[in-house]
Parts: structure tokens; C-alpha cells; sequence
């Protein structure tokens, strides 16, 4: 049995997951801003098999709230065995470039909310000295590119502290990996011009996500044949990427 602390709970990739992980009789603690989708969720997954499923309404961007949060969640499960980290919105760049405080909200919505988060979780797991931090990042912050390059800072700073969290939280026996996805045909990226072929359903997606964490990976692309298309992307000229829209 395992225990999952799932934030951002309600978002389709999580969901699908958290299916999978109720297959195997796992207990849960749900997060998330909206209490019916959280109950709709934990109806659900008790369907499905989990031993035990607790909620918790949480705005990710409300750092006060996350103290609280957590203590809640060991006081219900006393060790975490798996916490999956999965909320993020998907911002207007154009409303950012015009707004300063628009691009604030949209940098703690997908960036420093989840840096708040995995720090004083890292505190909790270097307590317990297991355990896996599991955070969804995104192929965006692999390089800044005009049409995204907002979203794309947030993913690129959490990726980057994923990386130095991982190496301080491997020295006491936790593992941290990070995923990035690429499409994933979810509520968030409903009404974009994207290509079919790229787009993967979150099914597909939480399968590998699953696979990853039990492999114990550091850092992983759903699909895989993303790694493939940003080695392209990076490696394109200064002078070429500048004038290109991507």
C-alpha cells in the first residue's frame, strides 16, 4: 500500500495517476482549490480500490496555507510515501508582457508555489529519510521561446531547483524526479491550435509518470520522443531561434 499526497489533485493528469495508484489499494490525500471536483475525485478512486482517500481545499499560490496543509496530511498518514505535485495554469504570455502583476501571479501559479512547496516538504521527507518527490515540470522551460517564455521561466526554475533537491535529498535516501510533459490533451490546452500527432492523452502520460517513479528516474519526457524534439530546439542558433516564432 502506498501513501500519495497529490497537489493540484483535480488536474487530468493527476487524476490518472492517482487511477492507477488506487488499483493497488493506495491511501491518498488530495489537494486542491475546488471541493465537489476533490469529492468527485475521492468518490472515485474509493471505487477503484484505495484504502482511504482525505481532501483538502488549497489555493498552491497561498504560501501561508501550505504549513498547514502538510501538517493535516501526517497527521492522516504520518509517512508520505509518494507525493505528486501537479497544479499549474497555462498564462496568456500577451496578458503577462502587458501586466506586471498578471506575470507575478502566473510566476507563483507555476513557479515559486511549487518551490515553496518541495522545500518544506524536502524538511519533512529529510525527516523520515524516504520516500519520492515527484513534480511535474514542463518541456517549456527548456529554452525560452516567444510564444510561452512566461510559463516557460516558472518550469525552467523548478526543473533547475528539482535538480539541486535531488542531489541534496539522494544523500538521505529520497528520491526527487521531474517530469516533463509535452501536449497533454487535458482542460488546459483545450482551444489551442496544436499539432495531433504530439498530443498525448493523460492516460498515456500516467502511465509513464507511474513507470518513471517506480524506476526511480531523475528526469523524464511524456512522452519520450519529447527529449528528442527539445535537443532539436536547443540546438538552434541564437541567430536562427531569434527569428523564428515557436
Amino acid at each position: 500500500m502506498k501513501r500519495v499526497l497529490i497537489i493540484g489533485a483535480t488536474s487530468a493528469i493527476a487524476s490518472a495517476c492517482a487511477r492507477i495508484w488506487a488499483e493497488e489499494s493506495s491511501q491518498f490525500f488530495l489537494v486542491g482549490r475546488n471541493a465537489e471536483k476533490l469529492e468527485q475525485c475521492a468518490a472515485d478512486l474509493t471505487a477503484r480500490g484505495a484504502t482511504a482517500v482525505n481532501v483538502h481545499c488549497m489555493e498552491a499560490a497561498d504560501f501561508a496555507a501550505h504549513a498547514v496543509m502538510l501538517e493535516s496530511c501526517t497527521a492522516m498518514m504520518r509517512q508520505i510515501d509518494i507525493v505528486l505535485i501537479a497544479h499549474g495554469t497555462l498564462p496568456d504570455q500577451k496578458a503577462c508582457e502587458q501586466d506586471v502583476g498578471t506575470a507575478l501571479v502566473e510566476l507563483a501559479n507555476n513557479g515559486t508555489s511549487v518551490i515553496a512547496l518541495l522545500t518544506l516538504l524536502a524538511n519533512r521527507f529529510e525527516t523520515q529519510r524516504c520516500g519520492t518527490l515527484a513534480v511535474i515540470s514542463s518541456v517549456a522551460g527548456d529554452r525560452g521561446r516567444p510564444s510561452n517564455y512566461l510559463y516557460g521561466t516558472a518550469k525552467a526554475a523548478v526543473s533547475t531547483f528539482c535538480e539541486g533537491l535531488r542531489a541534496r535529498m539522494f544523500k538521505v535516501g529520497v528520491h526527487v524526479i521531474t517530469i516533463k510533459p509535452g501536449f497533454v490533451d487535458t482542460p488546459m490546452t483545450q482551444g489551442l491550435a496544436l499539432p495531433t500527432a504530439l498530443v498525448a492523452k493523460p492516460e498515456q502520460v500516467a502511465k509513464l509518470i507511474v513507470e518513471g517513479i517506480n524506476k526511480k528516474k531523475n528526469t523524464i519526457y511524456v512522452p519520450g520522443f519529447w527529449r528528442f524534439i527539445m535537443i532539436i530546439i536547443r540546438s538552434i542558433p541564437v541567430v536562427i531561434f531569434k527569428k523564428i516564432n515557436i
